[in-house]
C-alpha cells in the first residue's frame, strides 16, 4: 500500500468521492512491488516511486548483465578462438575501427556536455545564482536557500551531531559529478594501464574519454585512428597496419606524445576544454534564467541518453566496490582500490560492466513543490512527504525549466506536506 498520508492533491481537494475513485491506484502499487508491467496511463495510476537505494559498502554492485549470460559469452568466445586461432575481427569497435553511425552521436554528446558545464556555471556562479549547499563531512548536497534539517549525515562525528549536516557553500562540481578515468592512446593495441604508468598517463572525465574513443578528436588527448581491422591470433591482438607517421618521424613514438601531459589535469580542467564561440557567448548572455535552465536541463538529458547509446557498443567498466570507472575493453591494473575486500585483490579493482549512473552519477537531492515551499528548512519529521531528484534537475527546475516526465515519479509533485505541528495528526 502507499505510504500513509501520500494522497494526490486532486484527490484531497475533491473530497471523499475522489478518494474512492482512486482505489485502482492500489493495483498499480501492487504491480510496482511485484515487478509487473502494464501500459502506462499517466496520472491515473500511482505516480510515486523512490530513488534507487544505495547498497552497503561491503556489498558488490549488481551486475548489469546477468552472470549466466556473461559465462555463456565467455564460453562461445573461447570455442571460437579454438576453432579459428587466427582470424580478422570483423565488428567495430573491437577491430580498432570506429562505428560510423555513432561518430555523430559522440559529437552531440561532447557538445551537450560542454553546454551543460557552461549552463551550470552561470546558474551557480552567475548574477542570478541559485544557492547550492554541501555538507562539510559527507557528500550530501542541497539546492536552495538554507540547508535542510533531515538527519542523514554519515560523515565524521555524525553521532555527536545527531546525524545533522553542517552546510557550506557549494560549487558546480557538487551539482554534477563525472567519473574520471585513464586516457588510452590505443584502446585496442594497449587497452590496459599498468601500475607503474599511473603517473605518466593523464586522467580525464570518463564521458570525454568515451567521446574520444567514439570519434571526437581533442588536441590535448591524442588517440590512434586505424583504417584497417586488426587480427586476433590465439587471443592476442596483432596490428599489420604500417605506421607511416612513425617511419617518417624516426625516433618519435606514440608514448612521448601521450606523456606530454604527464601532470594530471585538475578537476576544473573540463570547464576550459572547449571555450564557447563569440556568437554562443552572446546568445547565452541574452537568455533569461528560465530559458537557460531549460537549455541546461536538455543538455543533461542529451548527455545521459547519448552516453547510454555509446555504451551499447563501447565498453565501460566500473569497480564492483568503489566508484572507479575505466572506458575501454579492459580495466586498468593500477592498485588504488581501497573499498571492501581490497586486501584480497592486492588493491586492484573488481571490474564489471558499468551502467549510465556509474559514468554520469546523479547526485540526488531533496525536492519540495515550489507552491508548498515556505522558505523554512526541510524538517526531518516530514521527509516522507518530500521527493528527490538529481541535483542538476532540481537546479534547473528552480531556475524555471519544466519538470521532465521521467523524474515526475520521484519528485512527488502532487504530495501535500502537512505543517510542522500537524505531521503527527496525519494517518
Amino acid at each position: 500500500m502507499p505510504v500513509a498520508g501520500l494522497l494526490p492533491h486532486r484527490a484531497a481537494s475533491a473530497g471523499t468521492g475522489a478518494i474512492y475513485r482512486s482505489v485502482p491506484l492500489v493495483g498499480a502499487w501492487a504491480r510496482l512491488i511485484h515487478g509487473g508491467g502494464g501500459p502506462e496511463t499517466g496520472e491515473e495510476e500511482f505516480p510515486y516511486a523512490d530513488v534507487p537505494r544505495p547498497g552497503r559498502n561491503w556489498e558488490r554492485k549488481p551486475y548489469v548483465t546477468p552472470m549466466r549470460v556473461l559465462i555463456r559469452r565467455a564460453k562461445e568466445e573461447r570455442l571460437a578462438r579454438r576453432e579459428n586461432p587466427c582470424r580478422v575481427l570483423e565488428h567495430s569497435p573491437d577491430n580498432g575501427l570506429l562505428v560510423p553511425h555513432l561518430v555523430a552521436v559522440a559529437h552531440q554528446v561532447h557538445g551537450a556536455w560542454e553546454s551543460l558545464l557552461r549552463g551550470l556555471t552561470r546558474l551557480v556562479e552567475g548574477d542570478a545564482a541559485i544557492p547550492v549547499r554541501r555538507c562539510r563531512f559527507c557528500a550530501e548536497v542541497h539546492v536552495g536557500g538554507a540547508g535542510h534539517e533531515i538527519r542523514t549525515c554519515e560523515g565524521s562525528g555524525s553521532a555527536a551531531r545527531n546525524a545533522l549536516h553542517v552546510w557550506r557553500p557549494g560549487t558546480v562540481r557538487d551539482v554534477v559529478s563525472f567519473s574520471y578515468c585513464y586516457h588510452l592512446f590505443d584502446r585496442v593495441g594497449k587497452p590496459r594501464v599498468v601500475h607503474k604508468e599511473k603517473y605518466n598517463v593523464p586522467r580525464l572525465p570518463a564521458i570525454l574519454e568515451l567521446c574520444i574513443q567514439a570519434g571526437v578528436d581533442v588536441d590535448r588527448y591524442p588517440t590512434k585512428r586505424r583504417t584497417r581491422p586488426v587480427y586476433s591470433i590465439e587471443g592476442r591482438i596483432t596490428d599489420f597496419e604500417p605506421d607511416e607517421e612513425a617511419d617518417a618521424d624516426a625516433g618519435l613514438s606514440p608514448a612521448p606524445a601521450l606523456s606530454c601531459s604527464s601532470s594530471l589535469p585538475s578537476r576544473a580542467a573540463p570547464m576550459s576544454l572547449a571555450p564557447a564561440t563569440a556568437g554562443a557567448e552572446q546568445t547565452e548572455e541574452e537568455m533569461t534564467v528560465s530559458n537557460l535552465g531549460a537549455r541546461t536541463l536538455q543538455s543533461w538529458l542529451d548527455v545521459r541518453s547519448g552516453a547510454a547509446r555509446l555504451m551499447r557498443k563501447y565498453s565501460v567498466l566500473t569497480c564492483g566496490y568503489c566508484p572507479e570507472v575505466q572506458v575501454g575493453p579492459k580495466g586498468h591494473k593500477v592498485r588504488m582500490c581501497k573499498a571492501s575486500k581490497h586486501q584480497q585483490r592486492d588493491g586492484q579493482h573488481a571490474w564489471q560492466e558499468a551502467s549510465i549512473d556509474d559514468l554520469v552519477r546523479p547526485n540526488y537531492v531533496w525536492h519540495v513543490n515550489a507552491g508548498r515551499d515556505d522558505g523554512m528548512p526541510l524538517a526531518n519529521e516530514l521527509k516522507r512527504y518530500y521527493g528527490k531528484a538529481p541535483a542538476v534537475v532540481e537546479l534547473c527546475v528552480r531556475a524555471g525549466a519544466p519538470v521532465p516526465a521521467q523524474y515526475r515519479s520521484m519528485m512527488r509533485l502532487d504530495v501535500i506536506p502537512p505543517a510542522r505541528d500537524e505531521y503527527d495528526l496525519v494517518a
